[in-house]
């Protein structure tokens, strides 16, 4: 399809969505009024905390250096740049003045509390499948912190994606409010799994492709891609095979550690253990897995021709040479790694990626794990832009990429150079 006439179809949309908006009423049916039924104990506070680190709400609402929860974090997009609102109770710049059936829309329909709709990067695509008990407890948790005066700063998004009228063309094609259903042929731990892995935790919001207006599309199954502005992929939350029990328990340990006897996470998933996924249950943490280990696999976003030619064979060399000189005697000979410590990269899914961009970002930038309750003090690698040329970096990774068995395209030297 062309742009014009993608133009033309989103316009269309954008005039069903504003009939159906003035077609809305005000009240949603399971709000009404709900205000007077919500007591803030001290039971739905610290059940409201738990809930808002399933849901990340620290990472995004956080500024560096700030206050937690206390918003002013820049979120990068490609249509512009949006800045995390402030959380904490003040009745000014925060959500002192709001009321539990505010935060409920905004929640449960993408809607400030005042009519405006709200930019996706509040993950309220995946948020409306939050339970209103679950919400009413978080907005609890929120109303008991201290609050801080931080003035909401104005989003830098480009014209039209600034618009009301461009939100709701958006909107009515990729939202529809909606709330998570058990499926009854499934266990409990499964159902709960699935909650939290495509409500609470938003987990579709990086690991589903996005579409060039931002959208995802809930049918590819957490397929993986690349993260928007980030320069980081996310990796295919959906196994390739059946998962093994073996692997289903590194998996978990992954996200409650943040390292396992073969990996580490790093980059934006890194921040994610970090902030939230360590101070869930084991329970919570068991049931994510079983839910991620049933979804239908796919086929990763591709990332290059497959390795081999001259120049792949010339850059294989010079990796070699380079991986014995500054890898090897952390990550092996053989790239077996040391368990807990060092990743191992022969087998490593971050290695054999279609897209390298994971593994070029860690050589460039180095690679930080998270320092977390089951592994406080991670080994980290350090960054190799300022020591190697963009040659001997693209030759190290096309080197690993295909030794030990490993089988991916080569990197080039412009890749490099890109970053």
């Amino acid at each position: 399809m062309s742009r014009r006439k993608r133009w033309v179809a989103a316009t269309v949309a954008a005039v069903l969505a504003f009939g159906s908006w003035l077609a809305r009423p005000d009240a949603d049916e399971d709000s009404s009024r709900h205000d007077i039924a919500v007591k803030p104990t001290p039971e739905l506070v610290a059940r409201g905390e738990y809930l808002a680190r399933a849901g990340n709400c620290i990472g995004c609402h956080t500024a560096p250096g700030g206050v937690p929860y206390a918003g002013g974090r820049r979120i990068p997009t490609p249509f512009g740049d949006v800045f995390s609102t402030n959380l904490t109770p003040d009745p000014e710049t925060g959500l002192g003045a709001w009321s539990s059936d505010d935060f409920w829309r905004a929640m449960h329909h993408g809607e400030s509390r005042d009519g405006r709709l709200l930019y996706p990067a509040f993950p309220y695509t995946s948020y409306t499948r939050v339970t209103r008990a679950d919400v009413d407890a978080i907005f609890a948790f929120l109303r008991s912190l201290p609050p801080v005066k931080s003035p909401r700063i104005e989003p830098e998004v480009r014209f039209p994606f600034n618009t009301q009228l461009a939100l709701m063309a958006w909107r009515a094609l990729y939202f529809r409010p909606g709330v998570h259903e058990d499926d009854p042929g499934r266990s409990p731990a499964w159902n709960r799994g699935a909650y939290l892995v495509e409500g609470l935790g938003h987990c579709g919001e990086c690991h589903r492709r996005r579409t060039w207006l931002g959208g995802t599309d809930p049918d590819e199954h957490h397929a993986g891609g690349a993260i928007p502005m980030l320069g980081w992929d996310a990796p295919p939350l959906a196994p390739a095979r059946p998962m093994s029990d073996a692997e289903a328990e590194e998996m978990a340990e992954l996200l409650r550690a943040g390292t396992s006897a073969r990996g580490v996470v790093t980059g934006p998933m890194a921040e994610v253990v970090f902030q939230s996924l360590q101070y869930l249950d084991e329970a919570d943490i068991d049931a994510m897995v079983a839910y991620i280990r049933t979804l239908p696999g796919g086929e990763p976003a591709g990332g290059g021709a497959p390795a081999g030619g001259p120049q792949a064979e010339r850059l294989a060399r010079l990796g070699e040479r380079v991986y014995r000189d500054r890898c090897a005697e952390c990550h092996g000979d053989d790239g077996e790694g040391e368990a807990y410590v060092y990743p191992a990269l022969a087998g490593n899914p971050s290695v054999t990626a279609p897209s390298a961009n994971n593994a070029l970002q860690t050589v460039l930038f180095g690679g930080y794990p998270p320092s977390t309750a089951a592994n406080p003090m991670p080994y980290g690698m350090p960054p190799y832009a300022h020591e190697l040329s963009a040659e001997e970096i693209a030759g190290v990774l096309t080197y690993i990429r295909r030794a030990w068995g490993n089988d991916a395209s080569a990197v080039s030297p412009g890749a490099v150079e890109r970053r």
